[in-house]
């Protein structure tokens, strides 16, 4: 006997949520390669702009690891678009300080961004993109701020060979 699959009774929040991330994060990605930047790397010069600001907090407005904001970080200084400098409020930590030309790149990486978002808004009928921005910002501000604990995904035992 086959067992039936239950039937949906709320659409998939998870998967259009998901779905459209992913799709606006690929078109992000290609737009930002054309001027030689990631996401990440957008997001720090544009953040570190903001004001002073240690590597590790902007590791946290990113959402990234330690591991991730260091190569990141070594990218912008690779490529002459920000540099580690001694904080001038604590002399123990350092700053990400982003060059004219990491302003500049930032100015260009802002127009960007804001061109793929208004492109994906496009698709939608002009009244209904104020009421989609409207209601995900509710979420984020109310319904799914905060993350829950969740026990870990068990991992499937090394198999040998």
């Amino acid at each position: 006997m086959t067992a039936m699959t239950p039937a949906r009774t709320e659409p998939d929040l998870s998967f259009l949520l998901d779905h459209t991330s992913h799709v606006l994060r690929s078109k992000m990605s290609a737009a930002l390669a054309e001027i030689g930047l990631t996401a990440r790397m957008h997001c720090v010069l544009v953040h570190a702009l903001e004001g002073e600001r240690t590597q590790i907090q902007l590791a946290e407005i990113g959402d990234m690891d330690k591991t991730t904001m260091v190569v990141t970080v070594d990218g912008l200084e690779k490529a002459g678009l920000a540099e580690r400098r001694p904080s001038s409020t604590d002399r123990r930590a350092r700053i990400i300080a982003v060059t004219d030309e990491g302003a500049r790149v930032a100015g260009k990486s802002q127009e960007i961004v804001d061109r793929v978002h208004r492109d994906a808004l496009a698709t939608l009928p002009e009244a209904d993109r104020g009421a989609l921005l409207r209601a995900l910002n509710r979420l984020v501000d109310d319904g799914l701020a905060r993350p829950v604990e969740a026990p870990r995904t068990a991992r499937r035992a090394r198999q040998s060979r």
